[in-house]
């Protein structure tokens, strides 16, 4: 892990605290590390928490320990230590990283779609109730997956009749209850019924368009979510997914179906930060409402997976011969493959395996 890598880290893990709600302070553009000076603990050293904690409105040790809870385990890093009056202190681990990049990578290729699901609210119920409203209508049936990505039972009203375009939404309008027994649903309105969103976008540009945005902003529906390049959020998730099923399938060819060893470990840092965080987002995006945060995190994995396999290409090239850096590269692809299919299925947008 470069200091830059380890910088992105810290922001990362300060974007986090911030999204869950445990750090109320603005994101800095950037976050300075620097080596250990004589005396120090570990590698590098970061003053982050001490320029966050008066925003924050929390001692600079408190707010050094919550970033020091989301930066453990990360790709690269062996040990955190919170020093002083509130500096975190890295010390990086290549041995132990490598292994605990290879055990999740083992755990997505085995639970597949399921992973990041828990059972941490088991036997809890939620009730949801949204307006007749397009987008009301298709946020309270995501919060709703969501929230049973988290293990709850979930039931969703709707107050007046459905409409009948809603179900090719994967909409579906139970039982009417009052806003003073559940969590009202309310977005802000889109500027279009769904009969003419589905006649003009389809169903999966029409349920990106209106998830994709936080509830508080107006939902951009133009025909841009239509374009197959990658200035379209939606089209570049799913031709990431798509791109890593291609890779799977023609790694079958070469025989290089297996494990992915940590003695072949992929350089890949922002690719394996996204797989981590994918359980905390769908926490987050459940406990929040938010199915926008699970759209942005759907992209950044994205991104982060074009860049990886573009930069280290999972498959033998010419005349190269397969190896155990091969089989551990395409056993990363498929897991980011997992993954966005898994995010995709939670926004009810499907996830061709070929575009």
């Amino acid at each position: 892990m470069t200091p830059a890598d380890l910088s992105r880290t810290v922001l990362h893990a300060v974007r986090r605290a911030v999204d869950e709600d445990a750090l109320r302070a603005p994101v800095p553009a950037r976050v300075r590390v620097e080596r250990t000076r004589p005396g120090g603990s570990g590698d590098y050293a970061c003053a982050v928490a001490l320029q966050l904690a008066g925003p924050a409105g929390l001692p600079a040790r408190e707010v050094a320990a919550l970033l020091r809870d989301r930066v453990t385990g990360a790709p690269g890093i062996g040990h955190v230590e919170v020093t002083g009056p509130g500096f975190l202190n890295f010390t990086l681990e290549a041995t132990a990283g490598a292994e605990a990049r290879a055990a999740r990578v083992r755990e997505i290729r085995e639970q597949g779609l399921r992973y990041g699901r828990v059972t941490t609210e088991a036997g809890r119920l939620h009730r949801l109730h949204h307006p007749r409203e397009v987008r009301a209508a298709v946020t309270a049936q995501c919060v709703a997956r969501l929230l049973r990505t988290q293990g709850g039972q979930v039931t969703v009203g709707c107050s007046g009749e459905p409409d009948p375009r809603w179900a090719e939404l994967r909409v579906t309008a139970g039982a009417r209850h009052s806003d003073g027994e559940s969590a009202g649903i309310r977005p802000v309105p889109a500027r279009a019924e769904a009969g003419a969103l589905l006649e003009r976008l389809g169903r999966d540009a029409t349920l990106w368009g209106l998830l994709r945005p936080a509830a508080h902003d107006h939902a951009p529906l133009g025909d841009d979510l239509l374009v197959q390049g990658e200035g379209n959020p939606l089209f570049l998730v799913r031709y990431a997914h798509a791109r890593a099923r291609a890779l799977v399938r023609e790694g079958e060819r070469f025989g290089l179906t297996g494990a992915y060893e940590p003695s072949a470990d992929v350089p890949a840092p922002a690719l394996h930060a996204a797989l981590a965080d994918h359980p905390g987002v769908l926490a987050a995006a459940a406990r929040h409402h938010a199915p926008d945060r699970l759209a942005r995190h759907l992209e950044t994995t994205a991104d982060a997976f074009l860049d990886f396999q573009g930069a280290t290409p999972p498959l033998p090239a010419g005349d190269e011969k397969p190896s155990a850096a091969h089989r551990s590269r395409l056993a990363l692809a498929e897991a980011a493959g997992k993954v966005l299919a898994g995010g995709l299925s939670v926004l009810g947008i499907s996830a061709p395996p070929h575009l």
